[in-house]
């Protein structure tokens, strides 16, 4: 494995909730709302803000081949291959159309950014890839990026997306979590609380488009998380963006919202 230089930042755990199908509105915002706090997986993404002990430092290239090689951060983020333009998603899921703004790293680019460069365990899965801003060094204070995963969930039927009350449900999912903090404190994860809403649901009846934000406070961290999540309805399935951010990137992040949500398409078929 590669070591470089990072520093820790906030985390949004990755985890899944299987609900039957076809799924509602309400259903797909629960499953994948909830699924940051219940008992599934203590795993988390986080992108750099502090430097922790374990950091790697600068150094030479170790002698022995078995042993892990270290690089600096600038020759690490040489090594990524970042693309641009159009590209194609797993086997013809689906398209990114990136401007010039944006650049995208495959899955397995993705996992080593995710792993080596943001320090966060590796997982036995790796994303679709990620999206991320084009000219900003990834291992930079400002940095951000977008996860893309597929969840095979079946259809979602929209019908009742005009008929949620949001802050009905975040006091429900407040209490979940609060439940849910037992199981985690008691298998060596973190407490977590939901502050609220940083930007309530919302739904893109043309574009099929689902998208909120909350606000995740973990432990005793003095930073909250930003978790921004967009979802794709298909017919088959939900491709997932997953911002991951500080809650000070919220008006960098709503501001890419947009861009993001218009270059994203499922494929025909």
């Amino acid at each position: 494995m590669t070591h470089v230089e990072f520093r820790e930042r906030g985390n949004v755990i990755r985890s899944y909730i299987h609900l039957p199908v076809p799924m509602s509105i309400k259903d797909s915002i629960l499953a994948a709302a909830l699924a940051a706090v219940l008992p599934f997986t203590c795993v988390a993404y986080a992108n750099p803000e502090t430097e922790p002990e374990n950091a790697a430092v600068d150094a030479e290239v170790i002698e022995t081949e078995d042993a892990a090689q270290y690089i600096s951060p600038e020759e690490f983020v040489a090594s990524l291959e970042f693309k641009g333009g159009r590209v194609v998603l797993g086997n013809d899921l689906a398209t990114l159309n990136l401007p010039d703004t944006l650049v995208f790293l495959d899955g397995e680019n993705a996992q080593r950014l995710l792993v080596d460069g943001w320090g966060n365990p590796p997982d036995d899965v790796p994303p679709l890839g990620m999206i991320l801003p084009a000219g900003v060094s990834p291992l930079a204070d400002e940095s951000w990026g977008v996860t893309v995963e597929y969840e095979d969930s079946g259809y979602v039927s929209d019908e009742d997306a005009g008929d949620i009350d949001y802050g009905d449900m975040l006091k429900d999912m407040q209490a979940d979590v609060r439940e849910a903090n037992t199981w985690r404190e008691e298998n060596g994860c973190e407490a977590v609380q939901l502050v609220g809403w940083a930007a309530e649901p919302h739904y893109d009846t043309e574009g099929k488009k689902l998208y909120w934000a909350k606000e995740l406070k973990f432990g005793d961290s003095e930073a909250n998380t930003l978790n921004y999540n967009i979802r794709v309805l298909g017919r088959k399935g939900v491709l997932v963006l997953n911002f991951v951010a500080n809650m000070d990137q919220l008006a960098e992040i709503e501001a890419s919202v947009p861009t993001v949500l218009a270059v994203t398409e499922f494929n025909p078929g």
